[in-house]
């Protein structure tokens, strides 16, 4: 059973759309399919999905965790497709207990009998408890928007992913766990050091514990989806994440593609249907489906992937953005000829991208301003 837990710094990004149509897609695919709503503490991607308000929940199953999984198994009007909802509405659902955690996963890695493919939208945030269910596969997809924000908490996601994997492996009382608790505690930031930095000198003081954490971070290859974008030079903010990756973490990133805005998004979510069933030759369904293909044709555990083939994917996603950019301008002007679309509509739009705009230009201000602060008293991410 292949895993793909799909994760994001923030909300608002659109993490559970591409979880929810990635999963048609899948299943359409003629995959066996289920995807899980893990976000507990705001869950809603039945809304996505068009499935009806659940009965039974994981939060259900959270509370008893003796009862039988397979009653918080909903089947789908989609062929292949089955759906675990998550529970927003019970306190602290959010926050799990360690014997709560440890049943998920039991029973969520029980289900490789029943599906090719577990998919796990995750909530938005580095709670310890995302952390790990993103950790269950090596090739989990992180979402990410142009937005400063966004692309700021994406590496931060990943960051604390690798930190939260040091910690697996390092146990207590070793000498490598003893010196990442002192860099913890250290609230000067004297001893703080990149990753690779914090690296070289577990290897010096604890060889067998850097071998394992070494042999674990080579096997760790998270992807990255480019969601929301409007430009094509909007793509090129990936490259951001892909530079402080390799960097700061020693880790690289592979590039699965990416998704414009699309209007047909709302009216698709308000007729609760996925996109990719509600207009399936849009241009957001296709890099659905695009994406879907990319994963279905690669190895579920890729152990080696070169320096080559991270740079190839971020290439093609260069291009396709540029494909899609002219696909979905040709669309519009269609629109236009046709009188689907008034002149009115297309302002009204370029007018809400304009304070679109005017908002993100606030935001990147403010972040500039905060970095520009934090890098005077030498703080290093």
């Amino acid at each position: 059973m292949r895993i793909i837990p799909i994760a994001s710094g923030k909300g608002g990004v659109g993490k559970s759309l591409v979880a929810a149509n990635l999963s048609v897609a899948f299943a359409q695919a003629g995959q066996k399919v289920v995807v899980a709503d893990l976000d507990l503490g705001a869950s809603n991607l039945h809304l996505v999905l068009g499935h009806q308000a659940p009965t039974m929940s994981i939060g259900s199953f959270l509370n008893n965790t003796k009862q039988d999984f397979s009653k918080v198994i909903a089947p789908t009007d989609i062929p292949n497709l089955w759906f675990i909802p998550g529970d927003g509405e019970i306190p602290g659902m959010a926050n799990l207990k360690t014997f709560q955690r440890n049943a998920l996963v039991k029973n969520l890695l029980g289900l490789k009998n029943m599906a090719d493919i577990l998919i796990l939208d995750l909530g938005a945030g580095t709670h310890q408890s995302i952390l790990d269910f993103f950790l269950l596969s090596t090739r989990g997809i992180v979402v990410s928007a142009p937005a400063v924000t966004a692309i700021l908490n994406a590496y931060v996601f990943l960051k604390n992913s690798v930190f939260r994997l040091m910690y697996s492996v390092f146990k207590k009382g070793t000498p490598a766990n003893e010196y990442m608790e002192t860099v913890r505690k250290d609230v000067s930031g004297k001893s703080r050091q990149y990753i690779p930095q914090l690296i070289q000198e577990i290897a010096k003081i604890d060889p067998p514990s850097y071998e394992r954490f070494k042999n674990n971070l080579d096997h760790f290859h998270p992807r990255l989806i480019m969601n929301m974008i409007e430009d094509p030079k909007d793509a090129d903010v990936a490259m951001k994440i892909r530079r402080s990756c390799e960097e700061y973490l020693g880790m690289g990133i592979e590039h699965l593609g990416v998704m414009y805005r699309d209007g047909l998004q709302d009216t698709a979510l308000s007729s609760r249907l996925p996109i990719v069933l509600y207009k399936p030759q849009s241009v957001l369904s296709q890099a659905v489906y695009r994406i879907a293909d990319k994963i279905l044709q690669s190895e579920e555990e890729e152990f080696d992937l070169a320096e080559t083939e991270i740079e190839a994917s971020f290439q093609e996603a260069t291009i396709e953005a540029e494909l899609d950019f002219e696909t979905k301008s040709e669309y519009v002007e269609e629109l236009l000829h046709s009188g689907a679309l008034s002149q009115g509509d297309l302002l009204e739009t370029v007018k809400s991208q304009q304070l679109e705009i005017a908002k993100l230009k606030k935001e990147n201000n403010f972040l500039k301003l905060k970095l520009s602060q934090a890098m005077a008293k030498g703080f290093k991410p």
